[in-house]
């Protein structure tokens, strides 16, 4: 149930995304949403459902991205299994941390997208959209404070609240 809804809100932030970007007139920038809730899949997610919900993810993102299919499916899955190596050594439990590592993955996933596009691309502007990783790293990161509330309640995740003397 919970990756059932995890790509519904996937459906609904990329139909909300590609509509307020172009009403605002950056197109060329974008919000890595879809690896916003890969990240958190990698927080939240056991390996088999979150590899699943990843590739899904990373499928929906090739479908409206325009990009060769499979790159982003390939690389969405590959952000999930590197964050769920990076969670084990991590601890994140609060808003800002996990804007921290959304960020990380979004740069991650970026900097691999321009890699696996200028090693396969014969068009020397392969890269053209590195320059702007920057801007689309910090607008991530804000849409990742934005959704972790959203995001707590679909999976609380097993937090304990600290009583007493144990504070």
């Amino acid at each position: 149930m919970r990756l059932l809804f995890t790509l519904g809100l996937a459906l609904l932030l990329l139909a909300v995304q590609s509509v307020a970007l172009q009403a605002l007139g950056i197109s060329a920038l974008r919000v890595d949403v879809t690896v916003i809730l890969v990240a958190f899949l990698a927080l939240r997610a056991n390996r088999l459902e979150g590899a699943a919900g990843a590739f899904a993810l990373g499928y929906l993102l090739d479908l409206v991205s325009g990009r060769p299919t499979g790159l982003f499916t390939f690389l969405a899955v590959g952000c999930f299994l590197l964050g769920q190596f990076a969670s084990t050594l991590l601890d994140v439990r609060t808003p800002m941390s996990f804007v921290l590592f959304a960020a990380a993955t979004d740069a991650t996933h970026g900097l691999l997208a321009a890699f696996f596009t200028w090693l396969t691309s014969r068009n020397p502007a392969a890269t053209s959209a590195l320059p702007l990783l920057p801007w689309q790293v910090l607008l991530t990161a804000l849409a990742a404070f934005a959704l972790y509330p959203v995001l707590r309640r679909i999976d609380p995740g097993n937090d304990r609240r600290e009583v007493g003397a144990l504070r």
